[in-house]
């Protein structure tokens, strides 16, 4: 991946979506009154925040709705003020929490992508809106995490399975609470080890959800993962699976042959990073990377 300019601007933002009464989608535009123009619900990411948190964060703040993320949609790129700027958008669903009028949007409409493409301001908003209209509205996602940080093994004197997260990791995983929200509430399955079961615990509390363990995702035994993801995959529910840095490329490429897709050249992550996958009627919809 080309990396940013130096000085680039970073936004990110969705477009929001519900069905509308012939089950078509309608899709969310806001009105800001300082530029007099409608475009997707979007903003500036905060110093030291996840890019999929500040998508999250934005769609809310800008109208109300606390957005679940769905499939990736094309990055856009253009100048201002003198510098690049470069806003990430997903594809979002939400409640229907009521909109509240602020000086920066006044207003929200609920169109039809054909009205919606005659209201934008923008070109590139169109670019974004014509990539959601070709793919599915709707996606089931399937996360692949990399514990966190837990120190050296060789550091370690007991047995491995009880290894803890080390400060550094503690925090990522926090962190990781914050931005695998976004996603909405999955399965928790995670590796046996205390690492894997303590980078998912402030994820799997906020949503309320149990954490199971599986011994195919955990490093050192004879299971196979891949077998495991396959089986995962095919009742269609969300699924968040923390384990090792060992396992993720199978587990990943697994995943990607089951849904139709061919696998990235480099499946490897670092320690608390994923694998975000959205998938709708058995076929990939979008993968993305991260790291926390």
């Amino acid at each position: 991946m080309t990396p940013d300019p130096p000085g680039t601007i970073r936004a990110a933002g969705a477009v929001l979506w519900r069905p509308g009464p012939d089950g078509r989608p309608l899709v969310a535009l806001v009105h800001r009154p300082r530029y007099d123009d409608w475009s997707f619900p979007k903003g500036k990411v905060d110093r030291g925040e996840h890019v999929v948190r500040a998508a999250a964060r934005e769609v809310w703040e800008e109208t109300g709705v606390w957005p679940v993320l769905g499939r990736r949609l094309p990055t856009v790129r253009y100048p201002r003020q003198g510098r690049p700027k470069r806003v990430d958008y997903w594809t979002a669903t939400g409640d229907d929490s009521p909109f509240v009028p602020s000086d920066e949007v006044d207003r929200i409409e609920w169109l039809p992508i054909a009205d919606a493409e005659e209201r934008l301001a923008y070109e590139h908003d169109l670019t974004v809106l014509r990539a959601f209209a070709a793919g599915p509205s709707r996606t089931t996602p399937y996360i692949v995490l990399r514990h966190s940080s837990a120190g050296e093994k060789r550091d370690w004197q007991e047995d491995d399975l009880l290894r803890p997260l080390d400060g550094r990791g503690r925090a990522q995983a926090q962190r990781l609470d914050d931005v695998l929200a976004c996603y909405g509430p999955t399965r928790v399955i995670s590796s046996a080890t205390a690492r894997c079961l303590e980078t998912v615990l402030p994820y799997a509390s906020r949503t309320g959800t149990d954490v199971r363990t599986d011994w195919a995702v955990t490093v050192g035994t004879s299971k196979a993962p891949g077998d495991r993801i396959a089986e995962l995959l095919a009742d269609g529910l969300p699924i968040l699976i923390c384990t090792h840095g060992e396992l993720v490329p199978e587990l990943v490429t697994r995943a990607c042959e089951e849904l139709g897709a061919p696998p990235p050249d480099d499946a490897k992550l670092p320690k608390g990073g994923f694998w975000a996958l959205q998938a709708a009627d058995g076929a990939l919809a979008s993968i993305e990377r991260h790291s926390c």
